[in-house]
């Protein structure tokens, strides 16, 4: 993991997202691209969709640097405008002007939007972070993956709870939370829990019709 400095990377060189995040001011975004890189296959973010997401945070400053307020979706919308393929030229060059009338550099800005290769080698070579594809069987792959989301399942349910019984009429006592999956195997009409059937490797509705 890189210092708070991100000047320069390991190999002494200053890299293109490494300038741009001094220059836009973007505080803790090497952090978060290098977490959401280096997590868990089902919670990883690929490096194309961060490659979006550094440059939504580029367009982002620069409207910010012109005086302009967003509205929720607008930063998203307006970088598809300017960068989807699928754009008409008519609407690309409406949208340009307009970020220009309102003070935003945008040849500027379009030159400095980045591609996924330049977030691989900032990642990889300034910040000395790696991934590492998680070569475990499948199946235990998912069940850790399905504790995860069954845990958090528990504990938001448990916070709205808590919350309902705090802050309106809603009657419940102390109480204790359940959450169970279970899967039906319409083929044979067997009902594992889930974590039998993953143990388990399957159903045995095909064993027994073989």
């Amino acid at each position: 993991m890189a210092d708070a400095d991100e000047s320069t990377g390991a190999t002494g060189r200053r890299s293109k997202v490494a300038r741009l995040i001094d220059e836009y001011d973007l505080d803790g975004i090497g952090a978060e691209m290098e977490r959401r890189w280096t997590a868990p296959d089902d919670e990883r973010t690929s490096l194309r969709d961060l490659a979006t997401v550094f440059n939504q945070r580029l367009l982002a400053a620069a409207m910010a640097a012109a005086g302009l307020q967003p509205l929720a979706g607008e930063v998203e919308n307006t970088y598809q405008l300017l960068t989807d393929e699928e754009t008409s030229s008519a609407d690309r060059t409406q949208t340009r002007r307009q970020l220009e009338r309102d003070g935003v550099p945008v040849e500027e800005l379009q030159s400095d939007f980045v591609t996924y290769q330049a977030i691989r080698s900032y990642l990889t070579e300034h910040r000395g972070a790696e991934y590492t594809a998680d070569d475990r069987d499948r199946t235990v792959v998912e069940a850790e993956n399905v504790q995860r989301l069954r845990g958090r399942v528990e504990t938001v349910t448990e916070e709205k709870l808590d919350r309902l019984r705090r802050n309106t009429e809603f009657d419940l006592g102390e109480f204790m939370l359940f959450v169970d999956v279970s899967v039906l195997c319409e083929d044979c009409g067997q009902r594992y829990g889930i974590d039998e059937l993953l143990e388990r490797g399957g159903c045995d509705c095909a064993t027994s019709t073989s």
